[in-house]
């Protein structure tokens, strides 16, 4: 577990970011005594549906968080159709097409977000620079915003509601084993290669499989899509058509929803390429076990995590729920899950709770100087390693779509579960 002051305040963050961190950890309050009883309940993907976290939540603030992790589509499912079984919605961006027109979440002011200009561009008005240009998809910013806390439709431009508080991103790419395969992998075609016959695998989730599923197609030069994010029916048939041939031909080992199920996978070796998420590479290193985070030339599938409020809080609840979502970005939690190869929404406040290697390794791109370890504090690489990809410039400046939902999304999902039953 990491050591009790390992992290320094350090004040080397532009703005002063250090001071107002450390003026934002828990302080006397007048209902400071109330929040301790209070119950929040979190249902969410399990991307970051740590025990810690809960944990430090406790210590910090006094309130008691009780976490529920499903997989992506039962989150979605549960955040659209039982309003009253969760306090807090730890959900994926592209969810809130689903989940948002419902009206079981409500506007977050951001005037009451402590760290607002501390969130990075990608999830305000798309950008990671001035000079990107915003990938196909389900852009967290096109989501992100509405005109006030009641409004269903997305604002198209950043205004004074989010519809998420932004938590944690990744770029995703395929998860290899470089020493059963024993050669360079650079392109997503290689997905379906027959040389990997019976050891590929792909998530059953159709909303990000399908993304996956176009970046491979692309890269085969069997489809150029409009936009990937938002497939015609013929695109859509194509693609799901490419995949049912290759499966009824056994390239795929098997197909998962969650990533200890990709874990299990990899691990064993049963699988030596496939769809996979950040925790599960970290979870394959901690055993010791060689798996790579694979650049492709091709770049990267991007998603967004953020934090909703269910519209049913009011009173304490509600304040206990926004002093909650201050804390997730006052820097702990960043630094903990950064750890975990994600990258945090405020990446200056993590700064505060990370050594200089750790900064260096995860999001500098530099090599690292000691052990780097995982949330937990397993090992899981040593001096001189250079994290896969790079740099978050590197990394996040090479996404080629984001996780999407499309306007025919009912058709693709049809065609996803013919595809899955095939």
């Amino acid at each position: 577990m990491m050591k009790k002051n390992h992290y320094s305040r350090r004040t080397l963050l532009k703005g002063g970011v250090a001071a107002v961190a450390a003026s934002a950890l828990p302080a006397p309050m007048i209902w400071a005594q109330d929040i301790k009883d209070v119950t929040l309940r979190q249902v969410g993907t399990g991307v970051s549906a740590f025990n810690e976290i809960a944990a430090k939540a406790k210590e910090d603030l006094g309130i008691t968080l009780e976490m529920t992790a499903l997989d992506s589509d039962a989150t979605a499912q549960r955040v659209a159709t039982q309003p009253n079984s969760f306090d807090i919605a730890d959900i994926e961006y592209w969810m809130c097409k689903k989940v948002w027109p419902t009206g079981n979440l409500q506007g977050i002011d951001t005037s009451k977000l402590k760290y607002y200009d501390k969130i990075v561009g990608i999830f305000k008005d798309g950008k990671l620079t001035p000079e990107s240009v915003i990938a196909q998809g389900s852009a967290p910013h096109t989501v992100g915003f509405v005109e006030n806390a009641e409004d269903k439709a997305f604002a198209k431009e950043e205004t004074g509601f989010m519809t998420l508080i932004p938590t944690v991103y990744n770029a995703d790419t395929l998860g290899i084993r470089p020493d059963l395969i024993g050669r360079p992998i650079e392109s997503w075609a290689e997905l379906l290669n027959p040389e990997f016959v019976g050891k590929a695998s792909i998530l059953d989730v159709s909303s990000i499989g399908i993304m996956d599923m176009a970046m491979v197609c692309e890269a085969m030069g069997e489809i150029t899509y409009g936009d990937k994010g938002n497939m015609t029916k013929e695109e859509i048939d194509k693609t799901i058509g490419i995949f049912t041939e290759a499966k009824k031909a056994g390239q795929f080992r098997a197909f998962w929803k969650t990533f200890d199920e990709s874990v299990n996978l990899m691990a064993s070796g049963e699988v030596v390429i496939q769809s996979m998420w950040s925790p599960a590479i970290t979870a394959v290193r901690a055993r010791g076990i060689p798996c790579v985070y694979q650049p492709l030339k091709e770049g990267y599938r991007s998603w967004g995590n953020g934090l909703g409020l269910a519209k049913h809080l009011s009173g304490l609840q509600l304040e206990a729920a926004q002093e909650y979502m201050n804390w997730y970005l006052s820097g702990w939690v960043g630094g903990f899950l950064m750890r975990q190869g994600y990258y945090s929404a405020a990446p200056e406040t993590s700064k505060l709770f990370m050594s200089d290697d750790e900064w260096g390794y995860w999001l500098e791109g530099k090599a690292a100087t000691g052990d780097i370890t995982s949330p937990q504090g397993q090992v899981i690489e040593h001096a001189g390693a250079v994290r896969d990809g790079g740099s978050f410039y590197d990394r996040m400046g090479h996404v080629a779509c984001w996780n999407s939902v499309m306007d025919e999304n009912q058709y693709m999902v049809r065609k996803w579960n013919e595809f899955i039953a095939a």
